[in-house]
């Protein structure tokens, strides 16, 4: 066998455990299967599962757990037993572990992922990654949660957390079981079965730590993009919001705004004097965050990275050194975290940063992200020197997924370090299981398009139901242009999440809310003075998140969890008692859509302010929610400001709401300096009565007038004024006179909403260098496979998934990447970017289950053609028969065309970039493997494959094999880049005339290996 480059020998983590014996470990592993033994810990109905006592023994600490003795301390007397006990099995160094559930079990959770609200059918690998540009199909994204929240038929619920740092398999493609696996060997909790999902995410924050009390204004509005690229800039966006009067509290500074990249610093010419520019900023009403990243400067002279080096805190190598890689700034060495003398090394530089004016931290690139390597982060074989209550000398592959967290962590630390009287705000992009207790996050480098507008609902509310409810999206999308609809309708949704920021990636067009015409900017407008009306609602679901674990945004089956169809439903969410419904299609009319909604009271209304791309509000019968007048920032808020009350009585004529208040940051509120006001209404006879029926907290009910709103339906209802902390009547019209108030109100409503300004929908939604990114794909869906063609740009493939694995293939985004075609040698010649015409589509044709003809105008009177199709003899194949074809070459010419090759380029996901290879033997029968180190090859004469090769992932276990015709294959061309490979057919080079085309026809399957 031929090896085309050696293999990196990596550390056997077992090796380097110090807590635990090689007796220990070697015991571990003697039990192969079985039922795993358990012990009840934390609270009742919470359960520690492991293979064996030698397993729990030998365990790994855990920091998911906010005290690790938790998890290893057994509590006395408990009253239960667990419902579902999980079995394992040890496959060559991994654990597998298997839970069955009742059929019509749900599962959801598993932390940030992309796709679908119900994560059955679903596998994903929890291995932080940096994935700018993911799909829906995308298995690893920036943070790691192995964590399943897991809905039974009854409404009950249980939790499962896999309490692992390492690489975890979360497999849920088989109905009602999980499915772990990962290295040996690691315990199993799970939280129930509870009542309701609120209680299991409750007891299980009490496990991992509750999200951390957000300062009030970092639950505004929040401005970014990469780059505002001077202080000139960052003042004209803070001026231009006051001058157009768009609620906004925050204004971001990304990389920037550094002196060459490098942490700490400030470019002298761009940003002279970030004082200043705070200062002025601070009296507008906005704070101003900077973003910091891990990777620090390999340079002499450069005083972080010399002082780091003089405290000897890097992550190093293999043989001790530190480890340097490509960033930003270039080489760059990166903290240990793991040691607690380098997380306060970190935390005393943030100290002296935020003196400069930082009001919040923004911590990017954390996975660790590395440039220039296959695996898109460090080697696995790096050593990290931990300190021992986290799992001491370990190598990368055992704390990468932990590493942004205890940046995040050391962040954190460093602004209570510069003022213990203030809040600290920290934005995370990497994370793990408890990351809520040190910083918010978003979910990354997600696309403007229509898809991940839709996408960004199950996403944020994922990320809720993992623990973490301080989360959303880039508003707008980051890559790519969004459409003027698209971006309107992205802000109506977006204004209601927990986290709420626009930020848009360099290249693109402007994407603050005054860039895409008058409607569009109205829409924002009306949007965010939505969100800061309903922020005194938002303030208090954090602080119940803060102190009780219950999330803010919660799926709409949390209000019946035995509804079995609420449970896939993505059009809306909930904000306590408050139903957000949204249209997020292109072409979804939000008042044409039939409105599904749980059982029970749901009325309707609005803040006189309903149009058709903002989404609808519902307020759940028995509520009393909290609303403010719509100021431009928390700070112009006074606590006697009017107060509103929205009242939605039940079926039995009562209601109940809380309002939380305090200073809005710093921590008296833990000493009792706060208001907690819990709001009453009852109806009796032909009056409601509206009370206080509960306070808390030392704070004094402020002078106010209060202000509520008997909702009735149909955006109508009756209104009364009087004292907050006083009882106030309100006389009840006739059923004949509310009937009339109703019906009159739901013609405003409906003229208000056929009579809006609407956003246009210009198509012209541009990516980079003019790619439209907001039609909507072509899907085939037959046999083996989901396919998604966009034949608007080269005709691409951009999605290859395989549905009985559940593996996406493609590494792509809409606009480039994927499967695309050249018609010459060189790198993005022609016919990867022409818009493509689908000549045919047929469900059914001769021979094939499904096919899509297309073709494209290369120039020169040439034709890129393409067949794309799933044979019926093999639904497990796919096939691409494509072919240059000379359509209209002139005379002159002889007939013939200029010099083609079809070069055919896919780009295909690595998933385990270290387990990866190609293989295949060549028509001269020498054998060969192609690894990931070897850079890019190239295959002619009898070395090129006897017609076949694969893309083999030993983690997957499976290989995804292209087949073609050698005869028209001239060279076969392996490029590894970032987190991807290119698998490339050449034709050869030659003029082609009507007579004679350039083909090549090729098949793709997925083969399991052993």
């Amino acid at each position: 066998m031929i090896f085309t480059f050696a293999r990196e020998n990596t550390v056997d983590p077992s090796s380097l455990v110090h807590h635990h014996s090689s007796k220990e470990r070697n015991m571990a592993g003697c039990v192969g299967l079985g039922q795993m033994i358990f012990e009840p810990i934390l609270e009742e109905r919470v359960f520690r599962f492991d293979c064996s006592e030698d397993d729990r023994n030998a365990a790994f600490p855990s920091i998911s757990f906010e005290n690790p003795k938790i998890r290893d301390t057994p509590i006395a007397n408990p009253q239960k037993t667990p419902t579902h006990i999980p079995t394992f099995e040890r496959v060559t160094g991994q654990q597998i572990v298997n839970i069955e559930f009742p059929p019509s079990t749900s599962f959801y959770g598993t932390g940030e992922v992309s796709g679908q609200l119900e994560r059955t059918g679903k596998r994903v690998f929890t291995w932080n990654t940096d994935a700018w540009g993911y799909g829906a199909g995308t298995t690893s994204l920036y943070q790691s949660h192995p964590w399943i929240l897991v809905l039974l038929p009854n409404g009950e619920a249980i939790g499962v957390l896999a309490d692992t740092t390492r690489r975890c398999e979360i497999d849920l493609r088989k109905e009602s079981n999980i499915k772990l696996v990962s290295s040996s060997s690691y315990p199993v909790i799970t939280f129930g079965p509870f009542a309701s999902p609120t209680d299991v995410l409750a007891s299980f924050s009490r496990a991992v730590g509750k999200v951390f009390m957000p300062p009030k204004w970092a639950l505004g509005y929040h401005q970014c993009r990469w780059s505002y690229d001077s202080d000139a800039r960052v003042r004209e966006i803070a001026r231009t919001f006051r001058e157009k009067k768009i609620p906004c509290d925050v204004i971001w500074m990304d990389i920037d705004y550094m002196d060459g990249f490098r942490c700490f610093t400030f470019d002298k010419e761009r940003f002279p004097d970030p004082k200043s520019l705070v200062n002025d900023l601070h009296q507008s009403g906005f704070k101003a965050i900077w973003m910091l990243d891990p990777g620090i400067k390999k340079e002499n002279g450069y005083y972080v990275y010399d002082s780091g080096s003089e405290n000897d805190i890097w992550t190093q190598t293999a043989d001790g050194k530190p480890y340097a890689g490509e960033v930003w700034p270039g080489p760059c060495v990166f903290p240990d975290y793991t040691q607690s003398k380098a997380r306060l090394w970190w935390a005393n530089l943030v100290k002296d940063f935020i003196s400069n004016g930082v009001d919040g931290i923004w911590n990017d690139m954390n996975e660790p992200a590395v440039f220039k390597t296959v695996t898109k982060t460090m080697p696995e074989s790096n050593i990290h020197r931990g300190d021992t209550d986290l799992g001491g000398r370990q190598n990368h592959s055992h704390y990468h997924n932990v590493y942004g967290m205890l940046m995040a962590q050391s962040t954190y630390k460093g602004m209570k370090l510069a003022d213990e009287k203030k809040r600290p705000f920290v934005l995370t992009r990497a994370g793990f299981v408890g990351s809520q207790r040190y910083a918010a996050t978003w979910t990354g480098d997600n696309l403007s398009t229509w898809e991940h507008l839709h996408m960004s609902i199950p996403m944020a509310i994922q990320l809720g139901l993992s623990g973490q409810p301080l989360a959303g999206p880039d508003i707008g999308g980051y890559a790519g242009n969004a459409t003027p609809q698209l971006f309107g309708r992205w802000m109506g949704v977006g204004s209601m999440f927990p986290f709420c920021r626009g930020h848009s990636e360099r290249d693109t067009t402007d994407h603050e809310p005054w860039s895409f015409g008058d409607e569009c900017e109205e829409v924002c407008r009306v949007a965010l003075q939505r969100r800061y009306r309903i922020l005194p609602l938002i303030y208090t679901l954090f602080y119940f998140a803060h102190t009780e674990g219950i999330p803010v945004a919660t799926p709409t089956f949390f209000a019946d969890t035995k509804d079995l169809e609420l449970r896939t439903h993505e059009n809306s969410f909930m904000l306590g008692p408050l139903l957000v419904y949204a249209s997020t299609g292109k072409d979804q009319e939000l008042y044409e859509m039939q409105h599904k909604l749980p059982k029970g009271i749901w009325l309707d209304f609005d803040f006189e302010d309903s149009h058709p791309d903002l989404p609808a509000l519902y307020l759940k019968g028995g509520s009393i929610i909290p609303v403010a007048p719509p100021h431009q920032h928390v700070d112009e808020a006074t606590p006697t400001d009017d107060l509103s009350l929205l009242v939605a009585l039940d079926e039995h004529g009562k209601a109940e709401g809380s309002l939380y208040e305090d200073d809005g940051d710093g921590y008296e509120y833990t000493k009792g300096g706060y208001l907690l006001t819990t709001y009453f209404a009852e109806r009796k006879s032909s009056t409601v009565v509206v009370k206080v029926s509960k306070t808390e907290g030392s704070f004094t009910r402020p002078n106010r007038r209060l202000h509520v709103q008997l909702l009735l339906g149909k955006c109508a209802k009756i209104e009364a004024w009087g004292t907050d902390g006083e009882v106030l009547q309100i006389p009840i019209p006739s059923e004949n006179e509310i009937s009339e108030l109703v019906l009159a109100s739901e013609k405003r409503s409906k003229f208000r909403i056929e009579s809006a300004k609407r956003i246009p929908e210009s198509d012209g939604a541009l990516g980079h260098k003019g790619t439209e990114l907001s039609q909507t794909p072509v899907e085939m869906k037959s046999g083996d496979w989901l396919l998604k063609v966009v034949p608007w740009i080269g005709g691409r493939i951009i999605s290859m998934q395989h549905l009985p694995s559940g593996t996406e293939w493609l590494h792509s985004r809409v606009d480039v990447n994927g499967y695309e075609e050249y018609s010459g040698v060189e790198y993005r010649s022609a016919g990867c970017s022409e818009e493509y015409s689908v000549i045919q589509r047929d469900l059914e044709q001769a021979g094939e289950l499904e096919s899509l003809n297309l073709e494209g105008d290369i120039g020169g009177g040439l034709i890129l053609e393409r067949q794309i199709y799933v044979s019926r003899k093999n639904p497990k194949l796919f096939g691409i028969n494509s072919a240059i074809v000379a359509r209209n070459v002139g005379a002159g010419s002889g007939g013939f065309s200029r010099l083609v090759c079809l070069r055919v380029h896919p780009m295909f996901n690595l998933l385990h970039p270290t387990e990866s290879y190609v293989a295949f033997t060549a028509i001269g029968g020498s054998h060969h493997e192609v690894w990931p180190e070897s850079g890019e090859q190239l295959f002619e004469g009898n070395l090129r494959p006897n017609g076949e090769w694969m893309l083999v992932d030993k983690g997957l276990g499976l290989a995804l094999v292209n087949l073609f015709d050698i005869r028209e294959v001239y060279k076969c061309l392996v490029h590894w880049g970032t987190g991807m490979v290119n698998l490339e057919l050449w034709s050869e080079e030659r003029p082609v005339a009507k007579e004679c085309p350039l083909n090549i026809r090729h098949k793709y399957e997925v083969r399991a290996i052993p």
